[in-house]
């Protein structure tokens, strides 16, 4: 554990000091202990500001959801060029709210950017309480068919994939 509080995040000291190494494109030993300091400081320095991330229940699962809401960003890329190049009296936007289950930030975060990434919609704004996402959409037809596509396709997954307990 005392290694942990000394190197917070391996993996990210490692890549700032590739990233040194390439930004310099020099491999000086200089470059090498600067690089090593750098990746060793700056996690350190900034450890207090990270969120302790989720336990990954389905890491498999995780990477074909992830390829879910890219083919979900291809779709609604199609849809949403359809609806600006077609009339503009028929849109219909709306905020809606939606009621979430989950509750650890970083889960609440990747659900909130998944949305968001997926043209068309954008979260707008989640209550203070973390227990609704308020979410824009520039078509919305059916409320609850929109709040049943969200929690169904990208809340209920992220449950799934993350230790996450809805209360």
């Amino acid at each position: 554990m005392k290694a942990r509080r000394w190197l917070p995040h391996p993996l990210l000291s490692l890549t700032l000091l590739l990233v040194w190494l390439l930004l310099v494109n020099e491999m000086s030993v200089g470059h090498w202990l600067l690089g090593t300091l750098l990746g060793w400081l700056i996690p350190l320095v900034t450890q207090v500001f990270w969120i302790n991330p989720p336990r990954i229940r389905k890491p498999l699962k995780l990477c074909l959801f992830f390829l879910q809401v890219l083919g979900d960003i291809i779709i609604a890329n199609l849809q949403v060029a359809k609806l600006i190049l077609g009339p503009s009296a028929r849109l219909r936007p709306a905020f809606v709210e939606i009621p979430m289950l989950l509750e650890d930030e970083l889960a609440l975060t990747m659900l909130a950017s998944i949305i968001s990434l997926t043209p068309g919609t954008v979260s707008a704004d989640l209550s203070d309480d973390r227990k609704t996402l308020l979410v824009h959409g520039l078509d919305v037809d059916d409320e609850a068919a929109l709040v049943d596509q969200i929690k169904r396709r990208y809340e209920a997954p992220l449950l799934e994939v993350f230790a996450c307990s809805p209360t």
